[in-house]
């Protein structure tokens, strides 16, 4: 059974620095691309980064050098440092593999970023 478990959402204020993390239980973990993803109020989710099995990663324009992704193999973990942030940057955040499987989706963390 998949689970995967998302951590370290809070309130911060704008500019502030935030970092999340997953815990991935997912067989062959370290073969899948992973990414972040995040949903507004009234939004739809969308991709925020992606990183695959070797380090590789990508970003979403609205967070290109601010936000850097990361992955453990060996821990089977996803981070995602995030800074600068924005009140924009409010969401919950849910990690996922890349493209994601409907049926991996976990209970996200919530960022709150306050102006």
């Amino acid at each position: 059974q998949v689970q995967i478990v998302e951590s370290g959402g809070g309130l911060v204020q704008l500019g502030g620095s935030l970092r999340l993390s997953c815990v991935v239980s997912l067989s062959g973990y370290r073969l899948y691309t992973m990414g972040w993803y995040r949903q507004a109020p009234g939004k739809q989710r969308e991709l925020v980064a992606s990183i695959t099995r070797n380090g590789g990663s990508t970003y979403e324009d609205f967070v290109k050098g601010r936000f850097t992704i990361s992955r453990d193999n060996a821990k089977n973990t996803v981070t995602l440092q995030m800074n600068s942030l924005k009140p924009e940057d409010t969401a919950v955040y849910y990690c996922n593999t890349y493209p994601p499987f409907n049926d991996f989706w976990g209970q996200g963390t919530q960022v709150i970023v306050s102006s």
